[in-house]
């Protein structure tokens, strides 16, 4: 069907922005966990923020099966989001390169359509350690492989969409009508 990619830095409206381009039969891939009561409270404010009609998987790691299972023509898929779902892979040392490319081939069969979300991190100055460097490297890798793949990319900036990347149509645009009225020279 159709991927959107939602780029933007924290608090820019990413997660508000995509949800509110939900329709049909609509599906939420929660990547985070309440690890502390912190994001336990967090995790309720998403929930009081999207409403009611969304039915939530909470996927911290298997995020190709979830696409898989829930896909369908007339579904809207919203995964919030990449970076924590990158932050858990690596966490748990999982191949994140692999699971880039699953990502992509998945995103590329897809029926549903999916928009995920992601923070650009690669905004701000340089990590001052090694771990942070890292984290920031594969999250831009991961940002270009899916912006690569997706039909639509919009960059979030102070609640405003700024758009990036717009699906060529799929059907060629009706040729104009020669003029019966010739030129004199």
């Amino acid at each position: 069907m159709s991927t959107l990619l939602v780029l933007g830095g924290a608090r820019s409206g990413k997660s508000r922005y995509a949800e509110s381009l939900g329709k049909g039969q609509k599906f939420y891939i929660a990547t985070a966990e309440a690890s502390d009561e912190e994001m336990v409270q967090r995790i309720a404010d998403h929930r009081l923020q999207r409403g009611p009609g969304w039915e939530t998987f909470e996927v911290p790691l298997d995020l190709i099966t979830a696409l898989q299972t829930i896909d369908g023509k007339g579904r809207f898929i919203l995964i919030d989001c990449l970076t924590i779902w990158l932050s858990n892979l690596m966490i748990v040392k999982l191949d994140v390169t692999r699971e880039t490319d699953m990502l992509c081939e998945t995103l590329r069969t897809m029926k549903a359509e999916v928009v995920l979300v992601s923070n650009e991190v690669g905004l701000g100055i340089v990590p001052a350690n090694a771990v942070a460097r890292t984290f920031r490297d594969a999250q831009g890798f991961l940002n270009q492989r899916v912006a690569a793949v997706a039909d639509d990319v919009v960059f979030m900036a102070a609640g405003l969409p700024l758009r990036l990347k717009k699906a060529v149509p799929k059907t060629p645009p009706k040729k104009a009508k020669k003029s019966s009225r010739s030129r004199k020279a």
